[in-house]
């Protein structure tokens, strides 16, 4: 009988050091660089955060709301709730996580004034980053829009283009693509940074840095008060990832909390 009191207490000793083991999901890229430190934080905490990267902005979310993930960190607000209006998907932000800058490339141009009547402009075909590349160009009066449309910006709210130009949309992570094949290209910084671009230094115009834009960490609305969802958040808000975060991206990212 002792011994077997023994093992059991022995075995409830292992229960507990067993850290509990969360999936998160990540975009390629630098989502993925920055979850790989929130880990290292994380497991010297009690936490193991598994990583699970992604090429897409759709299926990150899908994958939580189907269990398949316990979080996800890509994405900003504005994103998250669009995907909500369409789906009833019942995910929330529960932290703040990097801000960035989204900026518009041109191989074929120096600035955006330097744009030829009838350009073509190629922009995210999901209505939130699609609205970021039409509100950078109404920031710089390249072209007006709809006064208040702001997050929900759509080529059908431009009231004014004076150089005429034709908008194609694409998915986000082919945008990058396209620089050869049109005049100007606005690419989320993710997919800029993967294709060897430095948002910071290769744009020819950037957003502002305040706005709706900054990235979050989502997870299902049945799981936002379970405890491993504050040590998640305690990781990434975390001085070695702070760090990182503005020595490796030099201002590119920028951390938002």
């Amino acid at each position: 009988m002792r011994r077997l009191a023994v093992s059991l207490i022995a075995l409830a000793f292992a229960g507990a050091a067993h850290a509990e083991t969360i999936r998160v999901g990540v975009t390629a890229g630098p989502h993925a660089e920055i979850l790989d430190v929130v880990k290292k934080v994380a497991a010297e905490r009690g936490l193991d955060v598994k990583p699970i990267e992604f090429t897409d902005y759709v299926v990150p979310n899908q994958a939580l709301a189907q269990k398949e993930l316990e979080a996800n960190s890509f994405q900003h607000e504005p994103y998250l709730k669009n995907q909500i209006s369409k789906t009833n998907w019942k995910i929330v932000k529960v932290a703040n996580t990097i801000a960035s800058p989204q900026g518009v490339y041109s191989v074929k141009v120096k600035t955006l004034a330097d744009l030829p009547q009838g350009a073509t402009v190629a922009i995210a075909n999901d209505p939130s980053n699609g609205a970021r590349g039409l509100l950078i160009l109404a920031l710089h009066k390249v072209i007006k829009l709809k006064d208040g449309v702001g997050a929900t910006a759509s080529v059908a709210d431009i009231t004014e283009n004076p150089k005429k130009l034709k908008f194609v949309e694409l998915d986000a992570a082919q945008l990058p693509r396209s620089l050869q094949d049109v005049d100007l290209v606005s690419i989320n910084n993710n997919y800029a940074v993967q294709a060897g671009l430095n948002p910071a230094k290769d744009a020819i115009a950037r957003e502002e840095v305040e706005g709706p834009w900054v990235n979050i960490i989502a997870v299902r609305e049945e799981d936002k008060d379970k405890p491993w969802v504050k040590q998640l958040i305690e990781a990434y808000h975390s001085d070695p990832v702070k760090q990182f975060v503005e020595t490796r991206f030099k201002g590119t990212y920028i951390p938002a909390w």
